[in-house]
């Protein structure tokens, strides 16, 4: 099995990009717990990479490795040239997305309501395709649909045509999304999954790399979807409780290892997060990524805490991960 994606039969696992969330720091954090996955930025605009503060929008760790940009976007020039610069950072792929149902992303002509406008979208991959060198894959991700949209065969349509343009990786969240009267949560809740619709997908066009996302929580659920596709997207689960994901990385690629100790785990980002102190970066940006390592655990509540009120402290170490790591320790030993 290997994480490079752009060839059918490949596998990969990837933790999807999340807004707010996946920031540089949450991904070197998740590289520690799945050194086999694929790594998604939170989706920036095209428009962004082409003017804005470049460093804190595009830069990542060398750790980070193999991470993709996703971009938003629907003008074909200004998506190309986003894709040049991100590939000039060293990016491994840059990622198309046009599943996000949110007001602010439709109200710039992004996102899920694409999926109406598959040959624009086509034109999109292409110019990015274009500007992109042959080892840096552009690929989408994608809904089942918008609204009233309903047919396996108009969201094959769609894939086809951007297909032709020149994708041949396709991430699709199993779900539609109503680009009006549901909120971006509702939107992950409501509609209904048809985790078949992307399995049929692939039998029917197996020149494609094909990965499913949307509602896999836990190992059961990746091994359960795996077979006949080549690869798995996780989302919030990965970011509430982190500790799943180094469970499906070893599920995955290293079944015959046990999981590694959630304390030790975390100890491996010490080096880093002592850089990033070391450059005037508060430990408040790192530590509220590793809130839910504990999560469900004896003492995790109290991880959680002793995190969460000393790490806005100006003077805030690795010395607290330390004492969150002993509390959470010890009430450990006495349940």
């Amino acid at each position: 099995m290997t994480t490079e994606p752009g060839r059918a039969g490949e596998w990969r696992l990837s933790v999807a990009p999340m807004m707010d969330w996946t920031d540089r720091h949450c991904r070197v954090f998740h590289r520690l717990l799945a050194p086999n996955a694929r790594l998604y930025t939170e989706m920036v605009h095209a428009q962004a990479v082409i003017h804005g503060d470049r460093e804190r929008l595009l830069g990542f760790d060398a750790v980070e490795h193999p991470v993709a940009l996703q971009l938003g976007g629907s003008d074909p020039a200004h998506l190309a040239e986003a894709t040049r610069i991100g590939a000039d950072w060293g990016y491994d792929e840059v990622n198309l997305n046009v599943g996000c149902p949110s007001d602010r992303v439709q109200a710039g002509r992004f996102g899920a309501c694409l999926m109406k406008e598959p040959a624009l979208v086509a034109d999109c991959v292409a110019a990015m395709q274009a500007a992109a060198p042959a080892n840096v894959p552009v690929t989408v991700k994608c809904r089942l649909g918008v609204d009233e949209m309903e047919d396996y065969d108009v969201f094959r349509a769609f894939v086809d045509t951007v297909a032709l343009a020149g994708c041949r990786v396709f991430v699709v969240h199993a779900r539609k999304a109503w680009l009006q009267g549901l909120s971006p949560k509702e939107n992950r809740e409501i509609p209904p999954l048809r985790y078949e619709w992307v399995h049929r997908l692939k039998r029917e066009r197996p020149e494609l790399v094909v990965a499913i996302n949307g509602g896999l929580a836990t190992v059961e659920d990746v091994l359960a979807q795996s077979p006949g596709l080549d690869g798995v997207m996780i989302g919030r689960a990965a970011y509430h409780e982190p500790y799943r994901l180094h469970l499906m990385d070893r599920a995955l690629f290293a079944p015959s290892e046990p999981p590694e100790d959630r304390a030790e785990l975390l100890r491996k980002l010490r080096p880093y997060v002592e850089d990033c102190l070391g450059r005037g970066v508060a430990l408040k940006h790192i530590s509220r990524h590793l809130l839910g390592l504990f999560h469900g655990q004896p003492g995790g509540r109290l991880f959680r805490q002793v995190l969460s009120e000393g790490a806005p402290r100006a003077d805030a170490g690795w010395d607290l991960v330390e004492r969150a790591l002993a509390a959470t320790a010890r009430r450990e030993a006495a349940a």
